[in-house]
């Protein structure tokens, strides 16, 4: 265990890559340090952590309007230059990541930004259904760590599965664009608008719903 350690010190300091991308890229390739390099260069997230410090202050604003008009996003993501903010790589995918909004319909960009009193209210629930599950209490904290993680996949972009290839998240496709543009960039905020969303249905309108099933 000490030298798989040590091996993904080793791997960490040529790549940048995060710890938990160096061991999946250790275990990947039989604990073969060259070969480990290459799968994370292949996966463009070599060197990408490195680049995460950086000050991005440029970027885009782009909309997204899908299903017809009813579905809108707004979507700011930034880079480090003006330059690389014009790049069609980049563009592409900040459109891909508005579709992703709209598709998927998350709550906020990362885990950070959930608000801490929603955090608590949603541990006390799925604790509750835990122990109405009749689960046992010493076992109730490591199921409510999963819901938990459950629900940040569903609500936080950079935790969602990618729509067009779910076996990434949207944090691993921001990784592999760093990689492939060489600046950092950062998802800041998002706005996304449905047709319709929070409004009740006229009551005339459900009378009628109502009318054409009793003719």
């Amino acid at each position: 265990m000490a030298g798989s350690i040590e091996m993904i010190k080793e791997l960490r300091a040529k790549t940048g890559a995060g710890m938990m991308d160096c061991k999946k890229a250790l275990a990947e390739n039989d604990q073969d340090l060259d070969k480990a390099v290459a799968w994370l260069r292949e996966k463009g997230i070599a060197s990408a952590d490195k680049k995460s410090s950086r000050i991005a202050a440029e970027g885009v604003v782009d909309a997204y309007i899908h299903a017809g008009g009813r579905v809108g996003v707004l979507i700011e993501v930034n880079i480090e230059t003006d330059f690389a903010a014009k790049n069609e790589d980049f563009r592409r995918f900040v459109r891909d990541l508005a579709m992703q909004v709209a598709a998927m319909s998350p709550r906020w960009v990362s885990k950070e930004e959930v608000p801490a009193d929603e955090l608590e209210k949603e541990k006390t629930i799925v604790r509750n259904q835990a122990l109405n599950e009749g689960k046992p209490e010493k076992i109730v904290d490591k199921i409510v760590e999963g819901r938990l993680s459950k629900f940040y996949d569903e609500n936080c972009l950079l935790e969602q599965p990618y729509v067009k290839d779910d076996s990434k998240k949207i944090s691993t496709l921001v990784k592999e664009m760093i990689a492939l543009v060489g600046e950092n960039i950062s998802v800041r905020r998002f706005t996304r608008y449905e047709m319709g969303e929070g409004l009740k249905k006229r009551d005339e309108n459900f009378a009628d719903e109502v009318m054409k099933q009793v003719k």
